[in-house]
């Protein structure tokens, strides 16, 4: 790849999908942003009554939702900087299930929250609900409520697009492969296959800059943060293999709110089988040429 043809698309990994129309290598497409064309147009639910939920009454008298979601995970949930407007397929999530709950786009507020606290910003009520690779497991249980799961995220593997010796964690014998310093993802590769050579970096984006630019020979996270970087430039990475962890996504919501959560849980469900998640999908993940995989089933847990 020549000089001028990685920087461009170093840039273009680094802006919107709206201002990326312009970026990519000479001759090439421009790098994709999410399909809004391609999306589905959701039905508000203008009778939808939840009594039963104080967070859905406090919402509806405010007149509004605030929806908790992140801002750099390219299409899953991106914030644009010049406009403030959120994409992506978490934020596609968002929307459909808030107008089951009858609220349409423009009584929608997103309000960035950083992983670490997500707990608080649901028990504190700064959000109703949250949708940003939340993955659900028993310890946060104690804490929030989750419906779903609406994805089966697992760890993947991020690679060039003209890569043809990896195909899976097998493989990764002698290769140098780029991790979040302290994740789960970095210690699985450390402990489960200690031949390959591991480097960590504070954010994924990184990681990423470092592929492009041939000093590692992959990337691994969860696959969906991974789908978000390859639609950003399909024609320069690719995920590869199938993945080799678990990490159910759901919707948190406070941990007391049974009501809420069954509702979103119903929500998701009829988008499930009317196409809107498929639709969603393929218009935003789908974009890095991986089609669209069949959701996982929804746990309706009972109430703790």
């Amino acid at each position: 790849m020549r000089t001028k043809s990685i920087a461009a698309v170093l840039a273009c990994l680094l802006v919107t999908a709206a201002s990326a129309a312009g970026c990519g290598r000479e001759g090439s497409p421009p790098v994709k942003g999410p399909r809004a064309d391609k999306l589905p147009v959701y039905r508000v639910d203008t009778g939808f009554q939840l009594p039963d939920s104080p967070t859905w009454r406090a919402a509806h008298r405010r007149g509004y939702l605030v929806i908790g979601a992140k801002e750099d995970q390219p299409y899953l949930g991106e914030k644009d900087p010049a406009s403030g407007v959120f994409s992506g397929f978490d934020i596609e999530i968002a929307r459909m299930t808030a107008a089951s709950l009858g609220f349409e786009p423009k009584k929608i507020r997103f309000r960035t929250i950083a992983s670490a606290n997500r707990e608080t910003a649901l028990q504190n009520g700064q959000i109703d609900y949250y949708v940003g690779t939340y993955t659900i497991n028993a310890m946060r249980k104690k804490l929030v409520g989750f419906a779903g799961p609406y994805y089966m995220a697992g760890q993947g593997l991020l690679v060039r697009a003209d890569e043809h010796d990896i195909h899976g964690p097998q493989d990764l014998a002698g290769k140098t492969v780029c991790s979040a310093a302290g994740s789960t993802p970095y210690q699985r590769i450390k402990a489960d296959y200690p031949k390959a050579k591991l480097v960590a970096y504070d954010t994924y984006s990184i990681c990423v800059d470092n592929l492009l630019t041939f000093q590692v020979d992959a990337v691994t996270t969860d696959d969906a943060i991974l789908l978000g970087f390859a639609a950003k430039a399909p024609h320069e990475m690719k995920v590869v293999g199938k993945p080799f962890s678990e990490e159910p996504y759901g919707i948190g919501v406070p941990r007391r709110d049974n009501a809420l959560r069954l509702a979103l849980d119903d929500a998701l469900e009829a988008n499930e089988k009317n196409g809107n998640w498929k639709k969603a999908f393929e218009a935003t993940l789908g974009l890095s040429g991986v089609p669209a995989p069949k959701p996982p089933p929804i746990d309706r847990y009972p109430a703790n």
